[in-house]
């Protein structure tokens, strides 16, 4: 037996297959009628209630370590030390009624410096899939002084009353002992938001900023970051023809340049197409892959990715090696742009802007978006919302934090910073419809041609953007929202009441705010 294992507190008796061959872990969880193969090969698996994250079910120990570091504002739940130790010996003793759990032991990271391993132990093949897609090779061997053990335990259902949480699901992390227990939800996307919280709090003491972005590098080496929630296009937009995918979600950005956490991607599969996201449609429809949540002819294993009656979060996860343009570094140069990537629900902001370094600083901590539907439990359509640093769900430390080291990037290296609206176009949601990802491509691709460094602008009045008064390959009308609507007079008011609302949330960041204000919607209130 593993010592390692046995340390924790595993019984020898059990059958433990630790880093076996994605195959193998495929081939278990069909046998074990967890999963089926769709008629290209990928293995198709049901979450059961939780098709998306469990936000409000997560924990972070708080003890000596934590309680002056953690946001605890940020919807996290404190644990004692005592509670977290109660439901870790009920972990092991579930774990120790099982014939047999399925041990992975990875990293996350592509910089050997700033990298941290991973090890899984569950009870379900499938999760030990998903972490030979999401997690990296290990570079080194495990170090329980830095490393992180998590155990993941689906199927345990935990009383209220018994850890004093506010459900049976319970995704809870200990700063101290270096481990994350996750029990009570099958949805896979658990295991690696709770690795991209652990890197969220570990890399700013090393002065790397931590990033819910996806990245990619073009053939002359010019690298472009995509900050952004689940469903705004990072993993459409950094997997596009012509560009190398570093990454799809989660990096670090040090002065040497972008490194991926990641060892692969987590897409989502509603409506996906193999003419509109080529990249994607290939890495998910084939052997290997794994897809979650969606509907299919069980005699043929024909998908219908446009069926939501699962949910809209459906999800398909892949290793980077399945992307035919793949940098196989994972690594990529200091960027040249930014792109902040919002799903605005009102239609009133324009399909790109550049951002002056105030108004980067703005966007950045406000993170405005739409949460769109099916991203969390009980969000049934878009809501807009502001995760500050487009990523709060997993930003452990204060946005200021994270503000701090950007601008002070932004300070050291000259890169241009966008704002990409990938949400609605000619009204509202419900009576305009969203950006064609046509459209969206093409403005991105003119920025990453540097065509429009020196394009002619002009000032919005009600958000104080500068828009580019033409992009090749897009009406001009198009990048006005107010042209775009039916009743033009009706546009004002939304916007406005937007604007108005972008100063109350940033009045939350007090200083920043003041040193920012230059960076804020010219109307207020």
């Amino acid at each position: 037996m593993d010592k390692a294992l046995m340390d924790l507190g595993l019984d020898d008796n059990i059958r433990y297959y630790i880093n076996r061959p994605r195959s193998f872990y495929i081939q278990r969880a069909i046998e074990r009628d967890q999963g089926k193969l769709s008629k290209d090969g990928a293995l198709i698996v049901e979450t059961g209630k939780h098709t998306g994250r469990s936000a409000g079910d997560r924990y972070i120990v708080k003890s000596k370590t934590t309680e002056d570091s953690i946001w605890w504002e940020n919807n996290l739940n404190p644990m004692t030390p005592e509670n977290f130790e109660k439901l870790r010996q009920k972990v092991l003793k579930y774990f120790n009624s099982k014939p047999e759990l399925y041990v992975t032991e990875r990293c996350v990271g592509a910089d050997e410096k700033h990298n941290i391993n991973a090890r899984t132990i569950t009870t379900r093949p499938q999760h030990a899939v998903f972490t030979t897609h999401l997690f990296r090779d290990s570079l080194r061997e495990f170090d329980n002084k830095k490393d992180f053990t998590i155990l993941h335990a689906p199927g345990l259902l935990i009383r209220r009353d018994e850890f004093d949480t506010k459900s049976e699901t319970c995704i809870v992390t200990c700063f101290d002992t270096n481990t994350t227990i996750i029990v009570g939800t099958f949805y896979a996307g658990e295991i690696k938001k709770s690795m991209f919280s652990v890197m969220n709090y570990r890399l700013p003491e090393s002065n790397i900023l931590p990033m819910h972005a996806g990245a990619s590098k073009l053939k002359n080496n010019e690298t472009s970051l995509f900050f952004g929630l689940s469903g705004t296009g990072k993993t459409t937009l950094s997997t596009d023809e012509g560009t190398y995918i570093i990454g799809d979600d989660e990096h670090g950005l040090s002065d040497e340049g972008v490194f991926n956490f990641e060892g692969g991607c987590y897409a989502k599969t509603y409506q996906l197409s193999k003419e509109n996201e080529p990249e994607i449609w290939e890495a998910t429809n084939r052997f290997g892959a794994m897809i979650e949540n969606v509907t299919f002819e069980p005699k043929t294993g024909t998908i219908d990715f446009n069926d939501k009656e699962l949910t809209e979060n459906g999800r398909s996860s892949y290793p980077l090696t399945f992307i035919r343009d793949l940098e196989p570094s994972s690594r990529g140069q200091v960027p040249s742009h930014i792109f902040f990537l919002t799903a605005d629900a009102f239609g009133v902001l324009p399909p790109v802007s550049k951002l002056t370094k105030e108004q980067a600083m703005f966007y950045f901590v406000l993170g405005y978006t739409a949460k769109l539907a099916g991203t969390e439990i009980g969000v049934k359509e878009p809501q807009a919302t502001f995760s500050p640093c487009f990523g709060a769900p997993f930003m452990l430390r204060h946005p200021s934090v994270y503000a701090k080291l950007l601008g002070e990037y932004l300070d050291k290296h000259n890169i241009n910073v966008w704002l990409v609206n990938t949400g609605w176009t000619g009204g509202s949601y419900g009576e305009g419809e969203r950006f064609p990802l046509k459209i969206t491509r093409q403005i991105i691709r003119q920025v990453q041609g540097n065509h429009l460094n020196q394009t002619e602008t002009e000032k919005d009045p009600i958000f104080g953007l500068q828009i580019p008064l033409h992009i090749e390959g897009v009406e001009n009308d198009m990048l006005w929202p107010q042209k775009t609507w039916k009743d033009q007079s009706a546009y004002a008011p939304v916007a406005k009441d937007l604007a108005a609302s972008f100063h109350k949330q940033m009045e939350n960041f007090g200083d920043f705010y003041q040193a920012n204000i230059a960076g804020a919607p010219t109307f207020k209130s």
